[in-house]
């Protein structure tokens, strides 16, 4: 097997925490694995606290790593803490654009600075010449308008501010691109302009996205492979097109019977129960168990004592689930 562009192996991050009975330790990311290959848009999905954001912050140096590798373009950024990532040679390879284009802007910045920061800082040039020139460029592959760059972001759109927060990411010709619900604070109709906007930036500069995103039909339609996360473990990792036509494992029934449009009656994949605490308290014994248990339909006794390894299912489809082979059809 060729060297994945990201190879993320057993990556872990455990925050300790106060809780009402005593001090414990949160498990927002236990022992993730999954590659992006060069040229790849990979789709991240999950409910609200499954650790997507905090895996998003351990891919970007932003977060000290517990435990596991990050390995980009063979060297282990786990290795690099955050502090020194800014100094780092891998530092300009990988950029990230924010959820919200508004608040990742800053507001004394117009937006022909915004973009011309990382070729001044990252990239190290100085002649005032070149520096315009990649700015006017990337602008006009991100749809940019020149008139628009002496703007501050108050007198910008939300459609514009989302131009300007991707050019400033890809004005480097980044190798990996990290998108975190880039469209989720804009209007549908915008959505899509920007949706063509990143697929026309993949084709052109050759770049690989993770792309994290709540809107799984967006996801659908963008990307080539999907993670599934829940409680800080992926639970199905497969192409796009298999994994939401054929979910297997039950979670990610649930997510796909609940796009509108998807045939299927989202009640008869409702999830019973609350989801489990990801906190194990100081001194108590680690639990082996699934991490889905207590939610699960299909859930036995073997599912409180083991858990379940990400097991392939299919060619490059891979599932954490004891019962794969026995669940009903989908």
């Amino acid at each position: 097997m060729t060297a994945a562009l990201l190879e993320v192996m057993d990556l872990a991050k455990r925050f300790q925490v106060k809780t009402p009975g005593g001090k414990g330790m949160l498990h927002a990311v236990d022992g993730v694995s999954f590659r992006i290959e060069a040229g790849e848009t990979v789709g991240l999905v999950g409910e609200s606290g499954c650790g997507k954001s905090t895996l998003v912050r351990l891919l970007t140096r932003t977060l000290p790593v517990s435990d596991g590798q990050v390995r980009f373009l063979g060297a282990d950024l786990a290795l690099v803490a955050p502090d020194l990532m800014p100094d780092h040679k891998s530092r300009r390879d990988v950029q990230m654009v924010f959820q919200d284009a508004h608040d990742s802007l800053n507001p004394r910045y117009t937006a022909f600075d915004t973009i011309a920061e990382p070729v001044r800082l990252l990239a190290g040039v100085k002649d005032a010449d070149e520096v315009r020139r990649q700015v006017e460029e990337i602008a006009r592959l991100t749809g940019l308008p020149q008139e628009l760059l002496p703007r501050f972001p108050h007198q910008l759109s939300g459609g514009q501010k989302a131009r300007v927060g991707i050019a400033r990411a890809a004005v480097l010709r980044p190798r990996l691109l990290v998108l975190d619900e880039p469209t989720a604070a804009l209007d549908v109709s915008v959505q899509v302009v920007i949706l063509q906007l990143l697929a026309t930036l993949q084709r052109e500069l050759g770049m690989s996205f993770l792309f994290v995103s709540h809107d799984l039909n967006v996801v659908r339609l963008l990307c080539d492979r999907v993670l599934v996360m829940y409680l800080g473990r992926i639970v199905e990792s497969g192409p796009a097109a298999e994994v939401f036509a054929k979910p297997r494992h039950p979670y990610t029934r649930a997510l796909a019977a609940s796009v509108p449009g998807s045939g299927h009656d989202a009640l008869q994949h409702l999830l019973p129960g609350e989801p489990q605490s990801p906190i194990q308290m100081h001194g108590a014994e680690p639990v082996a168990r699934c991490s889905f248990m207590g939610r699960c339909p299909h859930g036995t006794p073997e599912c409180e004592t083991r858990v379940p390894p990400l097991r392939a299912i299919g060619a490059d489809h891979h599932v954490a689930c004891h019962h794969i082979d026995h669940l009903p059809g989908f």
